[in-house]
């Protein structure tokens, strides 16, 4: 089942205050950006940060999941917490900071 647009721009605006986010579809479901890294995605109405250290540590007790299938385990946020606009805003501005800069084409 395929992530709805309403699910997307819900993310969105709970995390707008960690940079610039924007989605992009991608084989029917979505990535999730923030200042131009992709740092999540959303599948079958499931949010999937991208795993770091710090994601990790901040989460605490996390779950992994895969994304999609053949994909390496990603860190699987449940939807009570898309609702603390705080903690997930942090999480996913950590998240950004954590990545490399994306390769220039």
């Amino acid at each position: 089942m395929a992530s709805s647009k309403s699910t997307i721009d819900y993310i969105l605006e709970q995390t707008s205050g960690a940079g610039i986010m924007t989605a992009k579809k991608m084989f029917g479901e979505y990535g999730l950006y923030c200042d131009g890294k992709i740092v999540a995605f959303v599948c079958d109405g499931q949010l999937f940060i991208k795993p770091s250290q710090v994601a990790k540590d901040f989460i605490g007790d996390y779950q992994e999941a895969m994304p999609y299938p053949g994909a390496k385990p990603y860190l699987l946020i449940q939807g009570e917490c898309w609702e603390d606009h705080e903690w997930l805003t942090h999480l996913i501005k950590i998240t950004a900071e954590a990545l490399p800069s994306p390769k220039k084409k």
